[in-house]
């Protein structure tokens, strides 16, 4: 799959000066956001699997968020991967991974936040288990309903892509209150396509 010669100097400019020149794919991604994104963060898989977690992690702490970061980050490295693996292997993971293979390489990652910016469950390892502190969460689940967040283009050492990370909350239809957000790596090569 070859890039269009715009669409490649757009990404050899991004490379060169940064998040600047990633507003070339804002539409793109925006569109792709609307056609087919948000029509399954609807799912009940995923809104149950948000809410559930929400419960357990009612009474953490900033301490025991940190805590819990420190424990994924460790075990990203290690040989045994107890709390990674549990994340990994649950049903919310299985459908992110499911949406992931369906997309043919469009989505590098995908990956879902409680209401603490905890990871429950994604497509693929993440560097960290908390995203509280990051804009994906921030501009996301604490900027309400309608909110949507555009990252920069950046290549993706994993996968050797150029992707721009898209994050949106995600919304309990019972109710219409955020309850998470998740992000989505998108190739950006595959936008042109």
């Amino acid at each position: 799959m070859r890039l269009t010669s715009m669409v490649m100097g757009v990404v050899a400019a991004t490379v060169v000066f940064g998040a600047a020149a990633a507003n070339e794919f804002e539409g793109p991604i925006k569109n792709l956001a609307g056609s087919e994104i948000k029509g399954w963060l609807k799912d009940p898989m995923i809104v149950s699997a948000i809410k559930k977690q929400n419960a357990q992690h009612a009474s953490l702490s900033e301490a025991d968020i940190q805590r819990l970061d420190k424990q994924w980050r460790s075990e990203t490295g290690g040989s045994t991967q107890p709390m990674i693996s549990k994340v990994l292997s649950n049903s919310l993971s299985g459908f992110l991974k499911k949406k992931t293979e369906e997309s043919q390489g469009l989505y590098t990652e995908i990956f879902v936040m409680d209401n603490k910016g905890l990871n429950v469950g994604q497509s693929a390892v993440t560097s960290d288990y908390w995203q509280g502190d990051e804009a994906k969460w921030k501009k996301t689940y604490l900027a309400g309903a309608d909110a949507m967040h555009i990252g920069g283009v950046k290549k993706d050492e994993s996968t050797q892509s150029f992707q721009s990370q898209l994050s949106l909350p995600i919304v309990d239809p019972a109710d219409n209150k955020v309850i998470g957000a998740i992000t989505i790596g998108i190739n950006v090569e595959q936008l042109s396509q």
